[in-house]
């Protein structure tokens, strides 16, 4: 079939009765997997409930100890060899392990994260967060998605091929991701021999929508800064003062309000603001449903929803510090800083964004207040070469699948540890894929998964591998 309706046998989209060169058929393969959703559904009941915030201050790192021990077991279970709990620079533990290929066969890396975002606010999830809850047909906790679920795709694709791994595998699957302390991309370099592939398959994006087969292609980069403006050595009485007494926040809302132009889109001087985007489009409709745009609100900026999201800066005020509402006091605020992210897109470095960032804020300060800004770090943007056989396999693996063929997405988020794998490893193919789409909601309440993604994903990965080894064959 090729009009993308499932299959009564496999559950999955066209494509069904072409074999690869071990393990059977295509339709055999998607039994197999089937037949394994059960134990993706326990493992991944068992993954959510700890709780692996990579950040002391918050929860304790012996959580994240026994997610990457659970991590360890699991893909030794599966066939890996060696797998072990390598310390990071930065304190976290990454899970290092590998299969060696058949004679002649590729080599494929295997990456995911098993840290997790903060829940955030608790009475705003319909669930407990670290608590795996089915409901209207998917599966809700926090890293359901983001990256417990795409750990779960691999260990159910190679359990699924079993002896049958038709290609060398290398597996890592790091603990500090979601907090960017880099502790993986500064081990990675000095140990380039033990992690290097052929194709590295970075599971941690996702489809354009549930059933749509979408590699990510571009990445957006990242560079925050903290702003603290100051006008007066204290808080003074605004019924005394106010007026002439510069208000140090009302003078940070100038300086935030100038980012932006009329109709809301990113304006900093010196960064261009005109790129377009060339791949698969996004909607109006569907991204207002995605991100919840209210009724009656417009979106910011101009060009289309791709444009804005993939080929041009984004500025977003994370945070404010200055007088909460409840318990304000009739003063003139004396300081107030902010937190703000900068999106970078492919095309534009990272830190010449940065400087632009700085530089902007403190040409936009008024009245002569005191402006400090402190740099965070600062993540490169990526984009992917899609024309060697790695996508050539993935593609045919997608058609395969969904009945469809694939589609390319950038993604608003940044994965540090890309730029780093094709500075260390400039000769491999970086692909991007995974169980995660726009209703995961990942990062916020509510994150959830679609199993059915989990299932046909596996499903893909396992072809591409053999795919991927029979190009290298040919």
């Amino acid at each position: 079939m090729t009009d993308g309706t499932a299959d009564e046998t496999t559950g999955d989209t066209a494509g069904g009765t072409t074999g690869g060169t071990t393990g059977g058929t295509t339709d055999e393969l998607a039994a197999r997997i089937a037949g394994l959703m059960p134990r993706a559904k326990d493992d991944l009941a068992e993954l959510v409930t700890l709780p692996s915030v990579a950040d002391p201050r918050q929860y304790p790192p012996e959580k994240c100890r026994e997610a990457a021990e659970w991590v360890a077991a699991a893909f030794t279970e599966a066939g890996l060899r060696d797998v072990h709990l390598e310390e990071t620079p930065d304190g976290s533990h990454a899970v290092i392990g590998h299969r060696p290929p058949p004679p002649g066969a590729p080599t494929v890396l295997l990456y995911s994260h098993y840290d997790v975002q903060p829940p955030l606010d608790d009475a705003a999830w319909t669930s407990p967060p670290f608590e795996l809850t089915e409901r209207d047909g998917r599966w809700y906790g926090r890293g359901a998605a983001d990256c417990k679920g795409n750990i779960v795709m691999h260990l159910t694709a190679l359990r699924a091929l079993g002896d049958d791994l038709p290609v060398g595998v290398k597996l890592v699957v790091e603990g500090s991701e979601e907090q960017g302390t880099g502790g993986l991309e500064a081990y990675l370099p000095p140990h380039a021999g033990e992690l290097h592939a052929d194709a590295l398959l970075i599971c941690d994006t996702g489809n354009a929508a549930v059933g749509i087969p979408t590699a990510t292609t571009s990445l957006r980069g990242v560079a925050n800064v903290v702003v603290t403006v100051r006008a007066l050595h204290g808080d003074v009485h605004s019924g005394m003062f106010g007026g002439p007494a510069p208000d140090a926040l009302a003078a940070l809302i100038r300086m935030l309000d100038s980012l932006r132009d009329a109709d809301g889109g990113t304006r900093i001087d010196g960064l261009d603001r005109t790129g377009t985007w060339s791949g698969a489009g996004y909607d109006e409709t569907r991204f207002r449903a995605d991100a919840g745009v209210l009724d009656g609100v417009r979106l910011t900026g101009s060009g289309t929803v791709a444009d804005r999201l993939w080929a041009r800066p984004a500025v977003t005020v994370l945070g404010i510090d200055c007088p909460p509402v409840v318990g304000s006091a009739a003063a003139v605020p004396a300081t107030a800083r902010a937190r703000v992210s900068l999106r970078v897109p492919p095309g534009t470095d990272a830190r010449t964004a940065q400087d632009a960032l700085v530089g902007h804020l403190e040409a936009a300060a008024p009245w002569g207040v005191r402006v400090e800004v402190e740099r965070e770090s600062a993540g490169s943007p990526f984009r992917a070469d899609t024309g060697g056989p790695a996508y050539a396999a993935l593609d045919r693996a997608m058609r395969e699948v969904y009945g469809t063929p694939m589609s390319f997405l950038g993604q608003g988020g940044s994965i540090p540890l890309c730029n780093v794998l094709a500075g260390t490893f400039p000769e491999a193919e970086i692909v991007l894929i995974g169980v995660e789409e726009p209703r995961c909601l990942i990062h916020a309440p509510n994150e959830s998964v679609d199993p059915e993604e989990i299932r046909r994903m596996a499903h893909v990965e396992a072809l591409f591998l053999r795919h991927f080894a029979n190009s290298a064959s040919t």
